[in-house]
């Protein structure tokens, strides 16, 4: 069934730039403790920490790097990062996983330390498909548990439809879509994604207050060298944006919700309350077009970044998901 042919970029306007890779783990570090270390060394440190490693492979034209940890003969989970992330969002969360789970977590194409050609097509079908070949080249996309935050949930729902029989469960955080309820001015006019991107000094600064209810504080030496990470890609955001723009105007919520019906494995919905992108109400919607999804949890207080805003408890309440389902682990 070629489910993925109706749906195409403006799955993605819905996390520009939101899906912030924020280093929080030394958040009360005070900044000339750690003026001298680079921010590329402080993720390394945080991926340890995780019981994670960077690998990377080739598929087709796309070198992949991603992250593994976990022991491989147990249940695989591939968790999936949104617009301008990178895996590193999932660090903090991947910490609690990797004891009990096989945890996989791709940079996707455009961004991380995945090399892309520059004429890639990176439309949400065409990233799930090359989600779909580089899970292949791992062997793990059978019985896979796929979880997605912001774009990523967008991803997550494509990939479940298309392949539905290889999805054993998933996890939607804060997810992207084509929603009838979705009300912020993101969706409101499409325009206004243009000012969702890192293309100056400040703007990370200004993106987390919209991210996050409460954004952690951070060196200022680690706050430069991520903002200029993101900076460097903004050219390739801004030609996303200017594509998206047009294709979302024209594109009904019921596309996507053709989409979302097909899936019958068990879903959970995690929600920041205060998400300034992708309203709250988005969640009950997803969960009515879902036919297998449980009661969405609703985080108060807390902003599009639930994975990094409330790293432990989002692991402990994805666990006892998890544990509810057949032939998976026992955690405590």
């Amino acid at each position: 069934m070629e489910v993925l042919k109706y749906l195409s970029r403006p799955l993605l306007a819905t996390c520009i730039a939101c899906s912030l890779g924020v280093f929080t783990q030394y958040s009360s570090a005070k900044a000339n403790d750690i003026a001298n270390i680079s921010f590329a060394n402080l993720l390394q440190q945080e991926r340890q920490w995780a019981g994670l490693q960077t690998k990377t492979v080739k598929v087709g034209d796309i070198t992949w790097t991603y992250s593994e940890g976990g022991a491989s003969n147990k249940p695989t989970i591939l968790l999936i990062h949104g617009l301008s992330g990178t895996r590193d969002n999932w660090n903090r969360v991947a910490h609690y996983l990797t004891p009990y789970y096989h945890v996989i977590i791709p940079d996707l194409p455009f961004h991380g330390d995945t090399q892309t050609p520059q004429d890639f097509d990176a439309s949400v079908p065409n990233l799930t498909e090359k989600l779909r070949r580089f899970s292949e080249a791992l062997a793990i996309e059978k019985n896979l548990h796929l979880a997605g935050h912001s774009l990523g949930g967008a991803i997550t729902t494509l990939y479940a439809a298309q392949y539905s029989s290889d999805t054993k469960s998933m996890l939607l955080m804060n997810a992207a879509g084509i929603f009838k309820t979705a009300n912020t001015a993101y969706f409101k006019d499409p325009n206004q994604l243009k000012q969702l991107t890192v293309s100056k000094t400040g703007d990370f600064n200004r993106l987390m207050q919209l991210a996050m209810s409460n954004p952690p504080f951070i060196p200022s030496e680690i706050l430069k060298q991520q903002e200029n990470m993101m900076m460097a890609n903004s050219k390739s955001i801004d030609k996303l944006i200017e594509q998206i723009i047009v294709i979302q105007k024209a594109m009904p919520p019921e596309s996507f919700a053709m989409a979302a019906r097909i899936i019958d494995c068990p879903v959970q919905i995690m929600w920041g309350e205060q998400d300034k992108i992708i309203n709250k109400e988005v969640s009950h919607e997803l969960k009515s077009l879902l036919k297998n999804a449980q009661e969405p949890i609703i985080y108060t207080g807390i902003g599009h970044m639930p994975l990094l805003e409330l790293d432990q408890v989002v692991a402990k309440d994805y666990l006892n998901f998890l544990r509810k389902l057949p032939t998976t682990p026992t955690t405590p």
